[in-house]
């Protein structure tokens, strides 16, 4: 449980031509009102690194457990100790002194960053944004401090967001992914440029106890090769200067894990794509005859047999390849799958029966993948009061 406690003011004002800074006197640190966060009816400082932030005592009562119970203390007191000297009578700084030294000071073990980003949100309400790199970053500093400071419903909020861009459904990872080729598309950029660092959600998700993000996060990372993943040089999307989260042993291990799980599932989906057509010609047997039509059946069998031989080839050499490398995607490679018997992509066959069936098994192997994420990286089910976001 974090620990709060409040002290009275311990500074000196320091002119300096036209501005008056503040000196802690405890630390040495010189400290800067923050521009917005500092209201002239505040009843309370919090300190956070060398920024102040003057607000209400009630306002942060009202939303988080901890400053309630902290705020109904008894608050201590002491006479103030005022080191103007000769600045006495310069109105401004008076009027500082008045200010600082009227409100008792909660001194937050957090970046300031973080703390503006939370009493923010308090104050005006979330505003979040696209779930981007920088989106990321005021979000995760309200997790982590709506998490710490027992913020429970602004906590549900920024999860609910950051877990559109790292869902628990097919669905939402579909659209997710959408979101990043749009952008590829229109900055030329590499897609992993959009969202976060994986490992820094994985991070994230650990600190704020938030496995709901685990799933999608891990399968991100697994796509990269080890040495992206480890030595990512500097135009690469894991690149991150000055370097921030770094994964735990145990987290190590689930990576290696996953991600050989992910890529030995390829090999077994192109695998299983070569046994598909009898499966496909056994559907369209049955529905043929509960429907007394020839739409959904197959009309050009010995064409047919040759595009699946044709495609089994071409993905096995494509996405091999790509395995070999250490890169491995398989809910992209089934999707891709699908689509290979299309009408634009078939190379001896025009066959609307057999592309739409592919289509069909597709689908439902990348369903049964996404379910086994987890099982592969070794992770434990979401909690029950994980947000549920398609």
């Amino acid at each position: 449980m974090t620990s709060l406690k409040t002290r009275q003011p311990n500074f000196r004002y320091i002119r300096s031509g036209t501005t008056t800074s503040i000196l802690d006197l405890d630390t040495n640190i010189e400290l800067h009102p923050h521009t917005d966060l500092w209201f002239k009816d505040g009843s309370v400082i919090c300190q956070a690194e060398s920024h102040l932030f003057r607000v209400h005592s009630s306002q942060l009562s009202r939303h988080s457990l901890l400053f309630k119970d902290l705020f109904s203390l008894p608050q201590p007191s002491r006479p103030r100790s005022r080191s103007l000297s000769s600045l006495d009578t310069l109105d401004d700084t008076r009027t500082m002194l008045e200010e600082c030294e009227n409100c008792p000071v909660v001194v937050l073990q957090d970046k300031a960053e973080d703390v503006a980003n939370f009493l923010a949100a308090l104050y005006d309400g979330p505003n979040f944004g696209n779930n981007d790199q920088e989106d990321f970053r005021v979000v995760s500093g309200i997790l982590r401090l709506s998490t710490k400071y027992i913020v429970d419903s602004l906590r549900s909020k920024a999860l609910a967001h950051l877990c559109l861009a790292w869902p628990s459904t097919l669905k939402g990872w579909d659209a997710r992914e959408d979101v990043a080729r749009s952008y590829e598309m229109a900055t030329s950029a590499s897609a992993g440029h959009y969202y976060p660092s994986p490992v820094d959600v994985i991070s994230l998700a650990r600190e704020i106890n938030a496995p709901c993000l685990l799933p999608a996060a891990f399968y991100d990372l697994s796509r990269y090769s080890y040495s992206q993943i480890y030595e990512p040089a500097e135009d690469e999307p894991l690149f991150q200067s000055p370097a921030s989260a770094s994964l735990l042993p145990l987290d190590m291990q689930r990576l290696a894990l996953g991600k050989e799980a992910s890529q030995h599932n390829i090999t077994a989906l192109i695998q299983t794509m070569g046994h598909a057509q009898t499966h496909i010609r056994h559907s369209q047997t049955h529905t043929h005859l509960r429907k007394n039509s020839s739409g959904g059946i197959c009309v050009s069998a010995a064409a047919c047999r040759k595009d699946f031989s044709e495609l089994v080839d071409l993905a096995t050499q494509h996405y091999l390849f790509d395995r070999e490398r250490g890169h491995c995607d398989p809910l992209y490679v089934s999707e891709e799958l699908g689509q290979l018997k299309s009408t634009e992509f078939a190379t001896s066959s025009e066959c609307k029966a057999c592309a739409r069936s592919l289509e069909t098994w597709a689908a439902k192997e990348r369903e049964k993948m996404w379910k086994m994420i987890p099982l592969w990286f070794r992770l434990e089910a979401p909690s029950e009061g994980s947000p549920k976001v398609t």
